[in-house]
């Protein structure tokens, strides 16, 4: 098919729930993607933050197709080999002590949610129930989860949304200390607001969180779905800011372009949640276990080191340009965010015609997720394409 029948077969037969960039993808190799008819195009979004080693991963694709053909999937009520090693690898890379599975970011958040709320009534008993999350936060688009975001645009339509939820300003300890009462059982945060803005927390901030967790007896939950698997530069941003956290949710990139997610607890919270406490037909799914082993064993320290020095050059880079209307590159690693004073959107749209896929991040930013792989060849000409449409 081409471009024009796949857009005719959508608007036939698809939900239009997606306000879609005028571009088709048939594949891919590296960081480079391709339409029917040939159009390249320089990816800086690799799948919103998903493919982070990249298109035509052979060792990645190998590894999904050997398992496919041994066992696709059995469920939870058996064991299988590849979600155990993957959870072995998980904990022995990061410290945590156990792992859950589920299928999604805002469904992994969910069930953070859910173990905070239990740890909390198996101690305590009822009323401490509040979560304390940031606003500009973004923690997914189940009911709950949008409850949780505190961004007032997603919070329409779908009444009435999930209790429990109270919102707080980012860095602000004096809003954390009176927020913080008895009725807190958690309060959850990402360690860059990706959706928000790209708005790194500032670590001092982020240690006095984990000081009055500890203090309080309340969970400290990390949002690792876009932070996490490498992207800021570290397996995991918590471990860049030095903190102990006691869940910390992750997705997205955890099994390279496969639908994952999961979230892994500490010592103190890993048997919260017992048999029937929380469950799901698909978490652990063994061939996408499979692609995350594969991932994980990608993600080595040298490539993670590269992460950094990739980031650091596209931020000397922009900085070099000197545009009116264009601010100073914030982020971490490779999840960065450009302020425009024109709208994002209409960036991203004119980016798209010559040949580079970039995202929005709020009202006024541009933001940059490209595969943790990216060569600097295909650095230069994504950023050459965004200058001129900048300028």
């Amino acid at each position: 098919m081409n471009s024009s029948d796949i857009k005719k077969l959508d608007a036939q037969s698809v939900m239009q729930t997606y306000a879609r960039f005028d571009a088709v993808i048939d594949h891919g190799e590296g960081a480079t993607l391709y339409g029917p008819e040939g159009k390249e195009y320089i990816d800086f979004t690799s799948g919103i933050g998903v493919n982070c080693i990249g298109y035509g991963n052979k060792k990645w694709a190998d590894a999904i197709y050997e398992q496919a053909l041994k066992l696709q999937h059995i469920s939870n009520l058996y064991y299988s080999e590849p979600y155990a090693r993957l959870a072995r690898t998980l904990t022995g890379r990061t410290g945590m002590r156990s792992v859950f599975f589920s299928n999604s970011g805002a469904e992994a958040n969910e069930g953070m949610i859910k173990l905070a709320r239990k740890y909390s009534y198996d101690k305590y008993g009822g009323g401490r129930s509040t979560v304390l999350t940031l606003v500009q936060s973004f923690h997914g688009r189940t009911v709950t989860t949008l409850a949780a975001t505190g961004q007032d645009s997603f919070h329409k339509y779908f009444f009435p949304f999930t209790e429990g939820f109270e919102y707080i300003p980012a860095n602000d300890a004096a809003a954390l200390e009176s927020a913080a009462t008895d009725k807190v059982c958690a309060v959850m945060v990402e360690l860059v607001q990706g959706e928000g803005g790209v708005l790194p927390l500032e670590s001092r901030y982020v240690r006095d969180v984990e000081k009055l967790c500890r203090e309080r007896d309340i969970l400290m939950l990390v949002d690792e779905v876009q932070t996490g698997v490498g992207r800021t530069g570290a397996l995991f941003a918590f471990m860049q800011y030095g903190i102990n956290p006691d869940v910390v949710s992750f997705a997205k990139g955890i099994a390279g372009g496969l639908p994952m997610g999961g979230f892994m607890a500490n010592e103190k919270c890993s048997g919260v949640l017992g048999a029937g406490d929380h469950a799901t037909t698909f978490g652990g799914n063994p061939v996408s276990a499979a692609a995350a082993v594969e991932v994980l064993s990608q993600l080595t320290a040298e490539l993670l080191g590269e992460v950094v020095k990739k980031g650091e050059y596209i931020r000397n880079a922009v900085a070099g340009w000197n545009l009116p209307g264009v601010g100073a590159v914030r982020g971490r690693g490779l999840m960065l965010g450009l302020p425009v004073s024109a709208a994002p959107k209409e960036i991203a749209a004119a980016c798209v015609e010559k040949g580079l896929l970039i995202l929005t991040a709020g009202a006024d930013a541009l933001r940059m997720l490209p595969p943790l792989n990216i060569t600097y060849d295909e650095i230069d000409k994504g950023l050459a394409i965004l200058r001129g449409v900048l300028a």
